[in-house]
């Protein structure tokens, strides 16, 4: 089912004469309002240790609760990507990143509460400020993030995180990492 069929009243004026206008909109013949399905701005940290291991989250919550995924989420109303993936890198894992680097975008459908989300993933390079050596001892799982685990590369499988958007963007990450590893 098309996202737009649940949509039965327009928005702006509350019509049921909100009709579909093409395949990404609908319009109202009331009020003349069209209303575009757009995705919405999720944000996912890539956080690499001094031993080149990845930070992963088990999730705590559905969709695919206790596989294995990268912090991040949703960007909220007049916040940046950037600063939605340094907040929900905080949220989830207590780790404070003064630096990030867009890396890539990946078009996902995200089931929230039934309703299926059509969403953009920005990934990141997350670079989390150094105040001291320890710097990743502070670390905790909190928020939607049941257990933290630091991961080599090597020791990563795809399969074990369960957002399709994510397991892609791990084998992308993954490939980038092995191009990196063989140039030096």
């Amino acid at each position: 089912m098309h996202p737009l069929e649940q949509f039965h009243f327009c928005p702006k004026c509350g019509s049921s004469h909100f009709v579909e206008h093409n395949a990404k909109s609908k319009h109202c013949e009331d009020c003349g309002f069209t209303y575009y399905f757009n995705p919405s701005a999720a944000t996912v940290g890539l956080i690499v240790n001094e031993r080149g291991e990845w930070l992963c989250v088990r999730r705590a919550k559905e969709p695919a609760k206790g596989t294995l995924d990268l912090p991040g989420g949703f960007s909220d109303m007049f916040e940046t990507s950037e600063e939605g993936v340094m907040r929900e890198v905080k949220e989830e894992t207590g780790l404070d990143v003064d630096r990030v680097e867009f890396l890539f975008s990946i078009p996902n459908q995200y089931l929230y509460s039934g309703f299926l989300v059509h969403t953009m993933d920005m990934f990141y390079r997350c670079y989390v400020k150094a105040e001291n050596a320890n710097v990743y001892s502070h670390a905790h799982a909190a928020d939607d993030a049941a257990e933290l685990l630091w991961i080599h590369p090597s020791d990563i499988h795809p399969s074990d995180f369960g957002l399709l958007s994510i397991r892609s963007g791990v084998e992308k990450l993954l490939a980038i990492d092995n191009q990196s590893h063989h140039k030096s």
